[in-house]
């Protein structure tokens, strides 16, 4: 097969894990994934490891513009809830005071604004994160629920051919990898 036709075939091989005892291991095995060019690259830490994101590319999170526009929409919307309630559609003169009387819109405008930034960051976390997923393939790997206690491990999700799986699976055991586990495929 022609290297088009392995690209229009899309990939043959199946998703590779691979265990690791330290970060630092892991953190090794990233890097000599990505001179070797293999980029979708996940990783599954029992806490934060914050030179991982930087080795894979990874961005800051949107999540505060998100939820700074959702706050601005809570505070936009509960000031014209009350605005329209107290001065268009049901004006009351109660002892000479203006319909309009923005000092008592202040609490649940706040209110308001709290709720709508909330809002949006969870429904953004969610997004971002794709939950609820109930079930991964990882998790029919045995001893992969150690991923939250004390082990690391990398995932790449496919491959071109089974001869690329086979050289990350070396990568991974070179830099100090426990075991590779292959899911699926070919």
């Amino acid at each position: 097969m022609t290297d088009l036709q392995l690209l229009m075939a899309g990939p043959s091989a199946s998703r590779l894990l691979a265990e690791f005892q330290t970060p630092e291991e892991m953190l090794s095995a990233i890097d000599a994934l990505k001179r070797e060019s293999y980029h979708d690259i996940e990783t599954f830490t029992p806490y934060d490891v914050p030179d991982v994101d930087p080795r894979l590319g990874y961005r800051r999170p949107k999540l505060g513009l998100i939820s700074g526009i959702g706050g601005l929409t809570g505070l936009i919307l509960a000031y014209g809830i009350q605005w329209w309630a107290n001065v268009y559609s049901y004006p009351v003169n109660a002892g000479g005071r203006p319909a309009h009387a923005a000092p008592a819109f202040i609490l649940a405008t706040f209110e308001g604004t709290i709720v709508g930034a909330a809002v949006s960051a969870f429904v953004a976390l969610f997004v971002w994160l794709r939950y609820p997923r109930p079930w991964a393939p990882e998790d029919e790997v045995e001893g992969f629920e150690r991923s939250t206690i004390d082990r690391f491990w990398i995932g790449i999700p496919s491959f071109a051919s089974e001869r690329d799986r086979d050289h990350a699976i070396d990568i991974a055991s070179r830099n100090g990898a426990l075991r590779t586990v292959k899911l699926g495929g070919a």
